[in-house]
């Protein structure tokens, strides 16, 4: 009986360790059940983080675009009222000359003097135009060209040299810097 009482006490203590490493197992089998839970969320909480951070910086980027693109349609207008604004001021001048040249006019009887005044005035606003960059097109005798002309009307030739070129111009074209700034309407011989 000893004996059994010795081998059951033996037994004992290693049905203790048995158990609790088996309790053990069921706990770190636990645990990695939860590791893997976390793991599994993380991931999904990662992406979220990732993916409003990046919405952040595009919405940020994107706004940054916008007050952009709204301050260069701003400078733009400014820009041109600007222009527009230098191009006046240089043009008063030429207006007071014409207001002079009426006043004159009144109480002028001679006409010389009268289209004297007119072509100094005519020729003071040519250059002030010229200076700004308008050239006029010299398109009389000139092949016709499309990119150039508007032809309003065709007239025969009267020899075979001036056909497709023009024969008359009705309004005169203008360039501004080397763009066309209006068209010359001409007459084309055909």
């Amino acid at each position: 009986m000893a004996k059994n009482k010795d081998k059951a006490t033996k037994e004992q203590p290693e049905k203790d360790v048995k158990d609790q490493e088996t309790v053990e197992n069921n706990q770190d089998q636990e645990q990695e059940a939860t590791d893997q839970e976390q793991k599994a969320e993380d991931p999904v909480e990662e992406l979220e983080k990732k993916y409003n951070e990046l919405n952040d910086k595009y919405l940020r980027l994107y706004s940054d675009f916008d007050n952009f693109r709204k301050r260069t349609i701003k400078e733009k207008g400014d820009l041109i009222s600007s222009a527009s604004g230098d191009i006046m001021k240089d043009l008063l001048s030429v207006l007071d000359d014409f207001e002079r040249a009426i006043d004159s006019n009144e109480n002028s009887e001679d006409p010389d003097s009268i289209k004297e005044g007119f072509q100094l005035i005519y020729n003071k606003f040519k250059n002030t135009l010229t200076q700004k960059g308008l050239k006029p097109m010299d398109s009389k005798g000139e092949v016709f060209d499309i990119d150039h002309h508007e032809a309003i009307t065709n007239i025969p030739a009267q020899d075979e040299a001036d056909k497709g070129k023009v024969m008359d111009v009705i309004e005169k074209g203008y360039f501004l810097n080397d763009k066309v700034l209006r068209y010359a309407k001409v007459v084309v011989g055909q």
